[in-house]
């Protein structure tokens, strides 16, 4: 693997950069510092929580850990130092992918590695950081932006808005802009998916499994959007930019567009299923939380109300014969959903 000069040199001398091909686009990597503190920052911060736990003698799921560090920090650091970020300022369809595995891939790798439980659980109870972290989860903001309906117009309007204002070319011209434009789609991105795998305090009551599941799959159908109006815009997108630069072994202009919005719509469209995955995952283990939750307390249940045994009943002189006593269906007397069901109220 060979690494790239630094970012700014590549992006002030693309005439430069040799002819893209599959190796280099796999090879060829550079430092983008600010994304590399990011990275750094959530990966510790997930780390030291992980460890916290370990030192309590309580476990965190190997499987969230390496989706968390694996599919999110690692499709961080895919988009903004692959060769994705070496040729972005080269060709459009190079931007187009990086901008998607930041609004769409890194946001499901963090949600599945649910770091706000893990946050909630590492923290001691009473201290002010888990009050404060509490708080802003459940605060009207928060509750708002990540809303079904706001969250998705959010992520269809970021990307809409990236692409058709002069956010993108200027992005382009000014390094800290792009930088925040990184920024600024993974946690849009972020919004969406993030309620819908881990924290279901920032969902309304209505929004059950199902709902998510159903709300999944119109989410796929919005996210394919941007990529088709990509693909099928007659203007092109940041034209003065790229046509500075084109060289003889790049597509044309109009090409390179097509090819880019056809890489949105192609992994927009990949993601959804992995995505639905994850939902329906995540449904089958809270019915089994609730069920085991349900047999134990019918377990209680049982050993309170059972008679005693015949040799404490005949060691008790002059006590009257036990009488049978009479327990109702414990689906009468459940109030919890699936008591519900069987009393036919849902």
């Amino acid at each position: 693997m060979t690494v790239s000069p630094l970012a700014a040199a590549v992006h002030t001398a693309a005439a430069g950069l040799p002819e893209l091909t599959a190796g280099r686009l796999i090879g060829t990597w550079q430092l983008d510092p600010y994304a590399l503190v990011l990275i750094l920052l959530l990966g510790g911060l997930y780390a030291g929580g992980v460890v916290r736990l370990a030192r309590r003698g309580e476990r965190w799921p190997v499987a969230r850990a390496v989706a968390f560090a694996g599919l999110g920090l690692g499709a961080i650091a895919v988009a903004t130092m692959s060769g994705l970020a070496v040729y972005d300022h080269e060709l459009f369809w190079p931007a187009a992918v990086q901008n998607i595995v930041l609004d769409l891939i890194a946001p499901l790798g963090l949600a599945l590695g649910d770091p706000l439980s893990l946050a909630l659980r590492a923290l001691p109870q009473e201290h002010p950081s888990t009050r404060r972290l509490r708080a802003a989860v459940s605060g009207r903001l928060v509750r708002f932006l990540t809303f079904p309906l706001v969250s998705t117009v959010l992520v269809l309007s970021s990307e809409l808005a990236i692409y058709f204002t002069p956010y993108f070319p200027t992005a382009l011209r000014h390094g800290p802009l792009h930088e925040l434009m990184y920024l600024q789609l993974l946690v849009v991105g972020s919004l969406f998916v993030l309620p819908m795998l881990t924290r279901e305090e920032l969902l309304p009551s209505w929004c059950s499994h199902p709902v998510r599941a159903l709300l999944v799959l119109l989410d796929g159908l919005v996210d394919a959007v941007p990529g088709i109006v990509v693909m099928t815009s007659g203007t092109l997108i940041a034209g003065g930019w790229y046509a500075s630069r084109h060289q003889p072994w790049d597509p044309s202009p109009q090409q390179d567009q097509m090819i880019g919005g056809g890489l949105m719509l192609t992994l927009a469209e990949l993601v959804g299923l992995p995505f639905l995955i994850a939902v329906f995952a995540e449904w089958v283990r809270d019915e089994r939380r609730k069920t085991a939750a349900l047999d134990a307390r019918l377990d209680r249940d049982l050993a309170v109300s059972a008679p005693a045994t015949p040799a404490a009943a005949a060691a008790a002189p002059g006590a009257a014969a036990p009488q049978p006593e009479t327990t109702r269906p414990w689906w009468e007397t459940d109030q919890g959903e699936v008591g519900a069901r069987f009393r036919g109220e849902r």
